[in-house]
């Protein structure tokens, strides 16, 4: 679906020049690019699009439409498709029940495709 999801800064540092951060979606913290709001502390609350902090956004905002989300049920499916930094490997294919789940016991595998 690719939404723009906000969450909260609770860490900036330097990767070879790049500023980036760990931000907080709620409970799941992922890593985001944040060079394009060079201005953005620990605490502030941004708008995250495919990996990139894209603008800041007022923390009651930001909380109301977490809570949005999260009752449509597309939270945890986009998450899941933003990648570096979460506590589990995206999955990016909506075709099967296993898009949204994962067990690092049995590693989902793509229709038609084989798991080595």
């Amino acid at each position: 679906m690719c939404l723009g999801i906000p969450g909260k800064v609770t860490e900036i540092r330097d990767e070879a020049g790049l500023a980036m951060g760990k931000v907080d979606f709620g409970g799941v913290r992922k890593d985001a690019c944040l060079a394009y709001l060079p201005e953005i502390e620990v605490g502030d609350y941004v708008i995250v699009h495919v990996g990139f902090a894209i603008s800041k956004v007022d923390e009651d905002e930001a909380l109301k439409t977490l809570e949005i989300l999260d009752s449509m049920g597309v939270m945890e499916p986009e998450l899941m498709t933003m990648g570096a930094g979460m506590d589990q490997p995206a999955i990016v294919s909506d075709d099967t029940p296993e898009a949204l789940t994962f067990n690092p016991a049995q590693p989902p595998s793509m229709p038609g495709k084989p798991v080595a």
